[in-house]
């Protein structure tokens, strides 16, 4: 974007504002929009810039990607001059693998890394997997386990037919999350924070302390509330980021 108000794909919110940037990934099958409450919140000092991925909102024509390495390299194509200055990322779920991956590209690229890296709701990526794969199953079983997690929504359960239109996308970024193998790499030279919620089915306690490993300067903060933890704890997040972002490398 040539100006700081400027609509893009990308960051349909735009990014005006001359505090810390903080690009922000969602979770499978979301969109920007999950993190449109969190502007408001974020004060004069952080600029959150929710990034609109392929596949969803008014990017929806547009294919989503089955896998991680070729979405971060579409974000760097389509993002990359972004990664500049005063800037932060963000990811949770899903979101928390492509917020680490795009981190660690623009490192081994040579580029600006951003100033700390966030990552919310998911194992660490170095962690072999141990549960039960999702982006194949049979809808009902996969509205099960959909359900449990918490965040499914109320309307995708009344109506078969709109829940039959969000499924592509949702499958999309299961195989992004799930066909993930990582490559053992040098610890990230920026700090890095950790958050999740108790009683996470898909992130336990130990698994999200096992994304200390890839910083040497690390933090982690969990809370009630398991997967979706976050939703309703935007104000408290932004607080310990804005913290967080004090931290110096």
């Amino acid at each position: 974007m040539t100006a700081a108000n400027t609509i893009s794909p990308w960051l349909p919110y735009g990014r005006s504002g001359t505090g810390t940037r903080l690009y922000c990934f969602p979770h499978a099958g979301a969109s920007a929009a999950v993190y449109a409450n969190w502007r408001d919140a974020a004060g004069d000092d952080l600029v959150v810039c929710p990034v609109q991925l392929p596949g969803r909102a008014a990017r929806g024509r547009e294919a989503a990607h089955h896998d991680a390495r070729k979405l971060v390299n579409d974000v760097l194509s389509g993002l990359g001059s972004e990664f500049t200055g005063d800037y932060a990322i963000f990811g949770h779920s899903v979101g928390a693998l492509t917020a680490y991956l795009v981190t660690r590209k623009i490192v081994e690229q040579g580029g600006r890394p951003p100033r700390h890296l966030f990552v919310s709701g998911r194992a660490a990526p170095h962690l072999p997997s141990t549960r039960r794969e999702l982006r194949a199953l049979p809808v009902d079983d996969l509205v099960v386990e959909l359900r449990a997690l918490g965040g499914f929504p109320d309307v995708l359960q009344r109506d078969r037919a709109l829940l039959e239109m969000f499924l592509p996308l949702l499958r999309a970024d299961l195989s992004v999350n799930e066909t993930y193998r990582h490559v053992p790499g040098p610890p990230l030279p920026i700090p890095l924070t950790v958050f999740g919620g108790h009683g996470d089915p898909r992130a336990d306690d130990a698994e999200l302390a096992a994304w200390r490993e890839l910083s040497a300067d690390s933090a982690l903060f969990t809370y009630p509330g398991g997967h979706f933890y976050l939703e309703k704890r935007a104000p408290e997040l932004l607080g310990v980021i804005r913290e967080r972002l004090t931290v110096k490398v």
